[in-house]
């Protein structure tokens, strides 16, 4: 019974950090693929945070890109989105 209940709450705890992992910004688009104005959905694990926010990306490559210059990029993929959910 103790087995069980170790093994119920390993579950649970796995469950809630897959379901944290999967809440970031621009909706768990790619932050990358919305600085060249694509939506690339993604499961939000590859992420950055970045200013208390969390960012999602398609790829650990897509992630590298971005951190090269995650300012300007950001502002790029804050534009575009706006742009693309109007």
């Amino acid at each position: 019974m103790k087995m069980i209940k170790t093994t119920l709450i390993a579950g649970l705890c796995g469950l809630s950090a897959l379901a944290f992992a999967a809440k970031g910004e621009f909706g768990d688009l790619c932050a990358l693929g919305l600085t060249m104005g694509k939506e690339v959905k993604t499961d939000c694990s590859v992420n950055e945070m970045i200013g208390g926010k969390t960012y999602c990306f398609s790829s650990a490559d897509a992630k590298g890109k971005f951190m090269t210059d995650a300012p300007a990029m950001l502002a790029k993929a804050e534009q575009n989105f706006v742009k693309m959910k109007k």
